[in-house]
């Protein structure tokens, strides 16, 4: 179950290309709220939460998790990437506050902190906590590979098992898209917690995502040692069989145990 809040993100009227400035305004009656009042380009401008609004929302991923965990889910996924409420106080792009939360690194960390925190508390160490992470703002000025790997250390220590590295999202950004593109943050991210102790007493997986078209290209990834997984969304929008197609490039010829149902096995058959 992934947990998150949109911070300056939320409360705009669905993306629609045929309607200029569609996302510069707010649906009646929300209540827009970020770290600080600097709005996200061409949307419109959030207040910023108090200390207590902000200990609130920490208590509200809290519960949430709570919820998650009552409902049977083992996996406890926190956004914290792509310009969502948890990447807007990292960044100091778009948290400018002078208080606890704000004013360095430090306080800037502080609110993902305090959730991945509250969050472990609510779930026990038994089930799984992942962050999502934009490991740079591909700006200037903005977070950048090292911030997000020092980050990850203390997310560790805080309670995190699993560090999924992705990038962006945060400011509108030239980004140098192209085949595994985030992949080197991941393997940073990989490197900085190397030898760290997760609650459950593993050790902390780092996921890497962007631009893995085929299956021999995620197998490098992790021969190299670069990541414990490789995410991918494209593609199985493209195709839901994807992870079969992968595993049949791999070599992989048991598909009762790569899950695919019964009725499709003789199609699989070369």
């Amino acid at each position: 179950m992934q947990l998150g809040h949109g911070g300056r993100k939320a409360g705009t009227p669905p993306w629609r290309p045929e309607v200029k400035g569609a996302r510069s305004g707010t649906l009646p009656g929300w209540d827009l709220v970020a770290p600080s009042a600097v709005a996200y380009p061409d949307h419109a401008t959030p207040r910023a939460l108090t200390a207590e609004e902000v200990a609130d929302t920490v208590q509200a991923f809290a519960e949430a998790a709570r919820r998650a965990v009552a409902a049977g889910y083992d996996v406890i996924e926190l956004h914290g990437a792509h310009g969502y409420l948890i990447h807007q106080f990292l960044s100091p792009l778009s948290n400018t506050r002078t208080d606890a939360y704000g004013g360095s690194a430090t306080g800037r960390r502080r609110f993902a902190l305090e959730v991945v925190q509250a969050v472990r508390a609510a779930i026990g160490a038994d089930k799984v906590l992942d962050i999502r992470l934009s490991a740079t703002d591909w700006a200037e000025g903005g977070l950048t590979g090292d911030d997000t790997a020092e980050l990850a250390r203390q997310l560790v220590a805080a309670g995190v098992d699993v560090l999924h590295v992705s990038t962006g999202g945060n400011v509108p950004a030239k980004v140098p898209v192209g085949p595994g593109y985030q992949v080197p943050f991941a393997a940073q991210v990989k490197r900085a917690v190397d030898g760290m102790t997760t609650p459950g007493g593993g050790q902390p997986r780092v996921v890497t995502v962007g631009i893995i078209d085929s299956g021999l290209q995620a197998e490098q990834v992790l021969v190299a040692g670069l990541a414990d997984a490789v995410a991918t969304g494209r593609g199985a929008l493209r195709d839901p069989y994807l992870p079969v197609r992968w595993a049949h490039e791999l070599g992989v010829n048991d598909w009762q145990a790569a899950h695919l149902p019964v009725q499709y096995w003789r199609g699989a058959w070369r």
